[in-house]
């Protein structure tokens, strides 16, 4: 979420309305209005014949990057829906924010974020994990070698602000990145179908329309801000037009993607540090929720009290190297891969790095705050 968002969408309006407007992408398409014959009462790429092609909620906090999140994860649910198996793809959010000129101070223009996927592509997570930090990460933490792990897709466009043509896109190209408004009240949804009904307006929000329901008369939406939100992560959201952001980066704020394609499944190593986990404390190496998760350090930085281990889950791997900032402390070559933390309290960063037998590698990485 940005309230920086609403600045903008109030210039784009402006030049709309001066006759200044202009495309966003050399490469986008807008799709034409729909009717309405024809379309099921119902569409949900999360139960398509049975199957749930999307892939888990993830948590782009604190940086406000939904832009990269929601359109990662309409990526990711058409892999796996071309692929017809369900391989859990885990793409770089970091990389597509960062590398398309992003920044934490507000977010990256969606249209610009499309455009770079049209050109460059993006990375799986292992080339470029997300640090969970507030302030601004250079493109080049990228791993070398990137550009042989990466999913492009043809092309990209906005869709009318119709109902009809929603449904239609949604059911021809896939989950859309859509442009929302977020007020007050929103952050308090547990379930059920949102409707704005009390509170000011706090700014915009991008997340990833998988669904429909007629009969609930609302999109079923997916947002990025961690499972312990809304109703698992996701989210109703009622059929009210008024909640798109119009002009939204200088389009109707619903954007289609097409035609997914590139090296989905990577011959690399998958790992990911499982302790110390983000909103979590450890006394001694037990593990208790945090109390104060968002307060007074980076938002969801572990606590250590003592000491505690890195735990770490890895395939494809032969051996683990587990780095103390910047600097190579330990190497497991036997899973299940873990080491030690016991350093000198203060801020701290864990970095692993997973090599596969053909020399392949992949990272997580984590900053944690040792107390005492």
């Amino acid at each position: 979420m940005k309230k920086q968002l609403a600045a903008l969408i109030v210039i784009s309006l402006l030049a709309l309305s001066l006759g200044g407007a202009h495309a966003a992408s050399t490469t986008s398409t807008a799709m034409s209005p729909a009717g309405t014959t024809g379309l099921p009462d119902a569409y949900s790429w999360r139960n398509l014949d049975g199957t749930d092609y999307t892939t888990g909620v993830k948590n782009q906090e604190p940086c406000p990057s939904c832009e990269a999140y929601a359109l990662c994860a309409a990526m990711e649910t058409m892999m796996q829906y071309q692929r017809g198996e369900l391989f859990t793809p885990d793409l770089s959010e970091m990389h597509l924010f960062f590398c398309a000129g992003g920044t934490c101070e507000w977010g990256v223009n969606v249209s610009d974020a499309a455009d770079y996927l049209v050109e460059h592509g993006v990375p799986d997570e292992g080339c470029y994990p997300d640090p969970h930090r507030r302030g601004d990460q250079p493109c080049n933490d990228t791993l070398p070698g990137w550009r042989n792990r990466t999913v492009k897709i043809a092309d990209w466009g906005w869709v009318p602000r119709d109902e009809a043509a929603i449904k239609q896109a949604l059911i021809e190209h896939g989950p859309l990145t859509i442009c929302i408004w977020v007020y007050k009240d929103f952050m308090y949804y547990t379930g059920g179908v949102y409707e704005h009904r009390w509170g000011r307006l706090d700014g915009g929000h991008l997340v990833t329309l998988t669904g429909y329901d007629d009969d609930r008369g609302a999109w079923l939406v997916k947002n990025s801000w961690g499972k312990s939100w809304g109703d698992g992560g996701w989210f109703w959201m009622g059929y009210d037009m008024d909640m798109f952001i119009p002009g939204c980066y200088g389009g109707t704020g619903i954007l289609y993607i097409d035609h997914v394609y590139g090296n989905f499944q990577p011959d690399v190593p998958r790992v990911y540090i499982e302790r110390p986990r983000r909103y979590h404390s450890y006394i001694l190496g037990h593990e208790i929720p945090s109390i104060f998760g968002r307060a007074v350090l980076q938002i969801g930085m572990p606590r250590v009290f003592g000491h505690t281990t890195v735990s770490v889950n890895a395939s494809n791997t032969e051996r683990v190297e587990f780095y103390l900032d910047g600097m190579p402390r330990y190497t497991d070559s036997r899973a299940p891969f873990s080491w030690r933390l016991d350093v000198l309290p203060g801020r701290h960063t864990v970095e692993v790095y997973a090599y596969s037998d053909n020399g392949n590698v992949s990272r997580d990485i984590v900053d944690v705050f040792v107390v005492v």
